[in-house]
C-alpha cells in the first residue's frame, strides 16, 4: 500500500494508534466491531473505519507538495480539495486561493490566470470543460491533478460501458462537484443522466416502460440530462454508476430496481440481462463502503448519543449522521469548537441544513456511553479533540495514558 507524507497536526497520539492497532491485528478488514475507551465514568465507542481514506491522503499528499515546490508561485485550487473546513483552511492560510466555490460558481475570473500560476485540482475530479479551459489558458491540470482514483475508476467504468452502448445513469447529487465532473466525463462516451435517489429513479422507470411521455421527462429532469438525451431511445440499455460518497446500500437499491424493470419491460431470462442492463458493482468505493459497515456494527452496540465529526457539505459524512439519527441522538460538528461546554453542543441539522444548539445532550448517568465517527476528509486530530473535550467533563475519569496501554 503506497504511504503519503501527510502534515504531523493531522495526526492524533490517540486515534492514530488505535487505527494502526486496529488495523495490524486485522488485515483483511473482516472485524467490524468498534474499539472501547473505558474511562470510568464516561466509555468511549469509537467505529472500526473512519478518517481519512487513499484518496483524500494522497490529494493532501498532492496538494502540500505543490506548495513546498512552488515557494514563489501563485497557486489556486480548483474547488474545495476536499469537504473539511479545516484541511482548506488551512490551505488558504498557505496562499492557496479558491476558483471557484463548490456549486461550480466563479470566484476567481479565467483571466486572471496565467501560465505561470499552479492549479491543482481537487480530490472529488473537475469537468472536461475546465480541464480545457486551463489548457486554453497554458495551463497544465494534470501536474498537480489530486482526483481519486476511485473516481477515476468509475470515469473508466462509464467509458467503457458507454463504448458497448449503454446510456450511463450516474446515481449522485446533481450539484455535487464529483457528480458534476462524472457527468462531464460519461456524457462524452455516452448518453447520460443523473438520478439523486430512489424516487427519481422510479421517476425514471416510467420513462422506460413508456408509462409516462417522452417529452413529460425532460422537466422531470431539467439540469440532469446530456445534451441530445432522448428517452425513448437512451433507455433501452443501460448501466448504473455512482458518486463514490453515496450510500452503497442505496446505490445497490437502485441498480437492482432498474435491473429489474429492465428484465421485467423487456421479458428477459437471467442469461440476457447484461443485453440491456449492464454489470457495474466494482464501481463502489472501498472506504465509503468500509465506514458505512463499520458503523451499521457500531450501531449494534448500545449507547447514549453519537458525535459525527467532519464537514457539512460533506456527502459520505452526511450519509454516516443519516444511519446514526435512525438510531440514536445523534450530533454532527465539524471541530471540537461546536461543543460549547457539557450543557450546550452547536451541531448540523441535516433536514434544516442550519446549525442549532442543543441543551443537556450528556444524559446525567454513570457510565455515559459516547459512539464517535467521522467522514472520510476528516483529520484524526479532530476527532482527538473532540474526545479530549468531552472526557474533561467527567470527574474522576481514568488517565489517558493507562485507557491508551492496550495500544
Amino acid at each position: 500500500m503506497k504511504t503519503f507524507n501527510i502534515p504531523d497536526f493531522y495526526r492524533s497520539h490517540i486515534i492514530t494508534p488505535i487505527k494502526e492497532f486496529r488495523r495490524k491485528n486485522d488485515k483483511l478488514k473482516r472485524d467490524f466491531t468498534p474499539t472501547m475507551l473505558d474511562f470510568g465514568p464516561v466509555q468511549f465507542l469509537i467505529a472500526r473505519h473512519f478518517g481519512f481514506c487513499y484518496g483524500v491522503e494522497n490529494a493532501i499528499d498532492i496538494a502540500y507538495k505543490a506548495i513546498s515546490e512552488n515557494p514563489d508561485k501563485r497557486i489556486f485550487l480548483l474547488s474545495e480539495m476536499i469537504h473539511n473546513p479545516d484541511v482548506n483552511r488551512d490551505l488558504t492560510d498557505r496562499g492557496v486561493k479558491f476558483i471557484m466555490d463548490t456549486k461550480g460558481n466563479q470566484l476567481i475570473p479565467w483571466e486572471e490566470l496565467t501560465p505561470e500560476d499552479i492549479v491543482i485540482v481537487p480530490a472529488f475530479g473537475t469537468t472536461i470543460e475546465n480541464q480545457k479551459k486551463l489548457t486554453e489558458l497554458g495551463i497544465n491540470s494534470y501536474i498537480y491533478d489530486t482526483t481519486c482514483p476511485f473516481v477515476e475508476k468509475v470515469w473508466n467504468r462509464a467509458e467503457q460501458i458507454g463504448q458497448k452502448d449503454y446510456s450511463i445513469i450516474v446515481h449522485g447529487k446533481p450539484f455535487h462537484e464529483e457528480t458534476r465532473a462524472t457527468f462531464s466525463h460519461s456524457k462524452e462516451n455516452a448518453p447520460t443522466i443523473v438520478v439523486e435517489d430512489m424516487k427519481q429513479t422510479i421517476r425514471l422507470a416510467s420513462y422506460i416502460t413508456g408509462e409516462l411521455p417522452a417529452q413529460q421527462f425532460f422537466e422531470d429532469f431539467e439540469g440532469q440530462y446530456s445534451e441530445g438525451f432522448n428517452p425513448e431511445k437512451d433507455l433501452q440499455r443501460i448501466g448504473v454508476v455512482n458518486q463514490t460518497t453515496m450510500l452503497a446500500s442505496d446505490t445497490q437499491g437502485i441498480a437492482d430496481y432498474l435491473k429489474n424493470v429492465m428484465t421485467k419491460h423487456y421479458g428477459l431470462r437471467p442469461e440476457e440481462v447484461e443485453t440491456r442492463f449492464a454489470n457495474t458493482r466494482d464501481t463502489l468505493c472501498y472506504a465509503t463502503n468500509d465506514n458505512q459497515d463499520a458503523t451499521y456494527a457500531l450501531l449494534t452496540h448500545p449507547a447514549d448519543l453519537v458525535i459525527v465529526a467532519g464537514g457539512y457539505n460533506s456527502s459520505n459524512t452526511s450519509h454516516l449522521v443519516e444511519l446514526c439519527e435512525a438510531k440514536l441522538p445523534t450530533y454532527f460538528i465539524e471541530s471540537v469548537n461546536k461543543i460549547l461546554d457539557n450543557n450546550l453542543i452547536r451541531h448540523f441539522n441535516l433536514h434544516t441544513k442550519e446549525e442549532t444548539v442543543s441543551e443537556n445532550y450528556l444524559p446525567v448517568k454513570s457510565p455515559v456511553r459516547i459512539m464517535l465517527t467521522c467522514g472520510a476528509s476528516c483529520p484524526d486530530a479532530v476527532v482527538e479533540g473532540i474526545l479530549m473535550r468531552l472526557l474533561s467533563f467527567f470527574e474522576g475519569a481514568k488517565p489517558i495514558e493507562e485507557v491508551m496501554k492496550a495500544f
